[in-house]
């Protein structure tokens, strides 16, 4: 049975402020959750209630699973000023462990024209290399996300599960891995199969959203039954973020791929 976390930014919504949404989601049987960047990725200048956000968890013995770092950096695109990446990581990671979170996920941000792409991929393996180096001991891990640049990231450096395997062999610590993301790797037309035999142990969280259209499993034209198998049998057993936009009520979205967890 796999641990479900919903996306609070995209699930149970209708509950109102982040920490009411981790009691909603807990409400319906949810002992985790997810969220993208701590103090407002999209919209820095309303920052999460990050005390009420701590004691809903806390209340309700609900995982926080994973939060993206901010700021978003692009690593390759000039002037290559890293600085901020770097200041707030070490606010990222103090925000992580204050609410119990063991994952920041981080990116590859918008490729470079004027570089080789192997180019690029040695300079991540550098940035992230200094990152861990940096974070060394904090008890988080970094998770690297490729994600398909045909629908969703036009331009992102990183779009394929392979590279980003390649990255975090090069980084080469018990503190970076790779986030799978199935939907991602779906629109890309990646074989899941092949990509999580290369990625092994490397794999270190999981995402999903049905293809196309990004909504609930169901919606789209996936075999989940098989997406689960395929999981399962890759040997990974850690939690799975639900990252999608849900195209009815949150509860009755997560339906369908609560009952095919429970199986898994």
């Amino acid at each position: 049975m796999y641990q479900l976390a919903p996306n609070i930014e995209l699930l149970f919504t209708e509950a109102g402020e982040y920490h009411d949404r981790v009691r909603a989601a807990a409400a319906v049987g949810f002992d985790a959750v997810e969220m993208w960047g701590p103090t407002g990725v999209d919209a820095p200048s309303t920052p999460k209630d990050l005390p009420a956000l701590k004691a809903a968890l806390e209340e309700t013995g609900t995982q926080l699973t994973a939060q993206l770092a901010e700021p978003r950096t692009q690593f390759m695109i000039p002037p290559w000023d890293h600085s901020e990446f770097f200041r707030k990581l070490d606010e990222g990671v103090a925000i992580a462990q204050d609410l119990g979170c063991p994952r920041i996920v981080v990116g590859s941000g918008t490729g470079f024209g004027g570089w080789k792409r192997q180019v690029q991929l040695d300079k991540l393996i550098e940035i992230y290399r200094k990152a861990i180096a940096q974070i060394d001991g904090s008890g988080v891990t970094l998770v690297l996300e490729p994600v398909n640049v045909r629908v969703d990231h036009p331009g992102s450096l990183l779009d394929r599960t392979s590279e980003a395997v390649y990255v975090a062999r090069g980084v080469d610590s018990p503190q970076f891995g790779v986030l799978y993301d199935i939907y991602h790797s779906a629109v890309e037309s990646e074989d899941m199969e092949a990509e999580l035999a290369n990625a092994g142990d490397l794999i270190r969280y999981v995402q999903l959203a049905d293809a196309p259209g990004r909504g609930e499993p169901g919606t789209g034209d996936l075999d989940w039954a098989e997406r689960f198998r395929l999981l399962r049998a890759s040997g990974y057993d850690g939690p799975i973020g639900l990252e999608y936009y849900p195209t009815t009520g949150s509860e009755a979205s997560v339906a369908h791929i609560v009952e095919l967890g429970r199986t898994a």
